[in-house]
């Protein structure tokens, strides 16, 4: 055979460079200014940043200086730093632990008060201390400069704090929200029809079918969220609106204007309720196939053999339980065939197996798509529990705080989980769930049969989140897909004007033809008196 000649091979790696470019999708890099919330929230955050600088985008994350996860220095971002007064770390550390020890002890009425009390100036400090920290930013002229100067494309944010939707408004730039929960309440109570008949409020602890008194319960629950978004959250933000924003606003109006709403949630996990154009469900978008475990974490999963492993975690809020609820599920661990992989930051418990492994920190994804793992205790977290229905893996749920109780509840409902409530949490009642968890054969066969509904799905849900950031970016917003009716007023919303006209309308017929008719007959008689004389 003669030597191929140069040109010839010149010709084919031209074509070869060309077929492989038409595989690979375009990429123009967004500039997208983030404003993310810390603490869990800011882990799925996270992910999406990764997915979106991994796709060539440029991102600027903005935090506060003592920020509890989000660090300073990262290859993904550039970080702008705010002072703040306290860290949120310090804000929850002394509701958690005196949530739990409440739980434990039976409240009262008037304890429950108080926690409750505690709770809602907790969260209103909250969102004063970061909406001060706004205003800070608003009067700072060379902040505000190098905002405009970077010329990003859009904002992404974490709605549970109004913030980055007040700065996306003032920049009067696209927003794109990453979003289960908003400033009070869950997110499609702002944007979405949401009839109380069947939608459960937050917090009210039911499901999709409710009786009268249920009905009853769920509609205080849901006055309660309004309280609290009307009386106490909403008032934070105010003067940013009257001092900073054009025209009249409010938290809800402006949220109501986003482009996309990211749904940290699906119809897998939740349950069906209605919904709008601009809300793309990415429920368990953090998943991804478990990878390989370290060597001796491994080692640890593999000498379990055929009893398998339980791994158990309480989130990022919970270091640590109280030192004698931790010595009884301790105690419960050293007496079952299962090795155990338990995160745990306090005191060893005394009653310590050797079956049992406490790590400060684990790879919980990893490990749950273990096929060794059969069984995760946890509180309740969207993260975790999105994680399990992603694996596969049955969940004995102990909710703390927050939405976990609600989380679980969805799960229960599909017989995927099983509830222990803190107050009932002791020796005795830990070893019966967790035995009934691995041996009930029906509580893996229901979650397994949530995970392959959960992947049955034609694009998954990273690539939806991405397409639609960018999606934004390409067309400067997404207008057409956001419904008109948060312009309405509550009385036109609902049409009760117009029933009212209508109702006013019948009304004035009615009484026009009983009168003519009461005229008719008055002079008919009137007739038939005259003829008689």
């Amino acid at each position: 055979m003669g030597t191929m000649p140069f040109q010839r091979v010149c010709g084919i790696f031209v074509i070869l460079g060309a077929c492989l470019m038409s595989f690979t999708p375009p990429c123009d890099g967004g500039n997208i200014l983030v404003f993310p919330l810390d603490g869990s929230h800011w882990i799925n955050m996270k992910v999406l940043l990764v997915e979106l600088h991994a796709r060539g985008h440029n991102l600027t994350v903005i935090r506060a200086s003592n920020s509890w996860y989000i660090e300073e220095k990262s290859p993904l971002y550039t970080s702008i730093s705010l002072t703040m007064e306290v860290g949120m770390e310090d804000f929850f550390d002394v509701f958690v632990m005196e949530n739990i020890r409440a739980q434990r002890e039976g409240a009262s009425s008037l304890t429950i008060f108080k926690l409750i009390n505690d709770f809602f100036s907790m969260i209103t400090e909250a969102h004063r201390l970061w909406a001060d920290a706004l205003a800070r930013i608003f009067d700072d002229e060379n902040m505000v400069k190098r905002l405009h100067d970077a010329k990003y494309d859009l904002v992404l944010t974490d709605p549970a704090f109004a913030t980055g939707v007040f700065l996306a408004k003032y920049l009067k730039l696209p927003l794109v929200l990453n979003v289960r929960w908003i400033t009070s309440g869950e997110g499609h109570f702002a944007i979405a029809p949401s009839p109380l008949s069947y939608i459960p409020a937050p917090g009210s602890g039911l499901t999709d079918k409710m009786n009268f008194i249920q009905r009853v319960k769920n509609i205080l629950f849901q006055s309660v969220v309004e309280y609290q978004q009307r009386v106490l959250v909403g008032p934070k933000y105010n003067t940013l609106c009257d001092k900073y924003i054009e025209g009249e606003c409010n938290v809800m109006s402006l949220l109501q204007e986003a482009d996309i709403w990211l749904f940290r949630s699906d119809f897998v996990f939740d349950f069906p309720r209605p919904t709008m154009p601009n809300v793309v469900y990415i429920g368990g978008f953090q998943c991804k196939p478990a990878q390989p475990l370290p060597a001796d974490l491994e080692e640890f999963v593999q000498s379990a053999g055929e009893h398998g492993v339980i791994i158990m975690t309480l989130g990022t809020l919970v270091n640590a339980l109280p030192e004698d609820l931790a010595d009884e599920i301790a105690s419960v661990f050293a007496k079952m065939p299962q090795k155990v992989i338990w995160k745990h930051k306090g005191k060893q418990p005394s009653t310590l197996g050797n079956n049992t492994l406490i790590v400060d920190w684990m790879p919980q994804k990893d490990l749950l798509g273990h096929p060794q793992t059969k069984a995760f205790v946890a509180h309740g977290g969207t993260n975790g529990v999105q994680e399990a229905i992603y694996h596969g893996v049955p969940v004995l749920g102990i909710p703390l705080f927050f939405d976990q109780f609600d989380n679980l509840l969805r799960l229960q409902e599909r017989g995927a989980r099983k509830i222990l409530e803190l107050a009932h949490t002791n020796r005795r009642s830990f070893e019966q769930a967790i035995n009934e968890v691995l041996h009930q054969d029906s509580y893996r066969q229901n979650i397994q049969r949530m995970s392959r509904l959960h992947r049955d799905q034609p694009i998954a849900p990273m690539d939806q989140a991405v397409f639609w950031v960018e999606y934004v970016i390409r067309h400067k917003g997404a207008p057409h897909l956001r419904t008109e009716a948060y312009k309405m007023p509550w009385y036109s919303y609902y049409s009760l004007d117009v029933l009212l006209v209508l109702m006013t309308a019948a009304t004035v017929l009615l009484l026009s033809t009983f009168a003519v008719f009461r005229f008719l007959c008055c002079r008919q008689r009137r007739k038939s008196k005259t003829k008689q004389h």
